[in-house]
């Protein structure tokens, strides 16, 4: 029998948020398309063929950790990680990051790693990164 050497077919991270009908708004704003799936307690973005965005929100994602962990308010605007979307106009979507509300953490800055990068954060505190490859 062959084997899958790689068993994994589809990556969505998940962001965890308090009103998802606000977020998702912002975020089809941001990403200038339509969720993919929109239902309560969940919206999706397909971004790529194998990778997908989501929305949850926080009190619907507590009743799964069922008081395992703390409640994902507890965490609201603490960054934890960032989602980071190379672009190929990062000064386009700069200007859309404000345009949709987003709080600008850093202004596009050469990067020593060799990136130019801009970073804001999004409704509930997640940071969002634009990047783009110094010419």
């Amino acid at each position: 029998m062959k084997t899958n050497p790689n068993p994994i077919l589809c990556i969505e991270t998940i962001l965890y948020v308090e009103d998802q009908e606000k977020s998702c708004a912002f975020y089809q704003q941001l990403l200038r398309k339509k969720a993919d799936l929109h239902v309560p307690g969940m919206t999706e973005f397909k971004l790529a063929e194998h990778f997908k965005l989501g929305l949850m929100p926080n009190d619907g994602i507590a009743k799964i950790l069922e008081n395992k962990t703390p409640h994902p308010k507890e965490g609201n605007g603490i960054p934890r990680c960032e989602l980071c979307f190379y672009v190929k106009n990062i000064e386009l979507e700069f200007d859309n990051a404000e345009k949709c509300g987003a709080t600008l953490i850093s202004p596009i800055t050469d990067r020593d790693w060799g990136d130019r990068v801009c970073y804001f954060s999004d409704p509930d505190g997640h940071i969002i990164a634009f990047a783009e490859k110094r010419r």
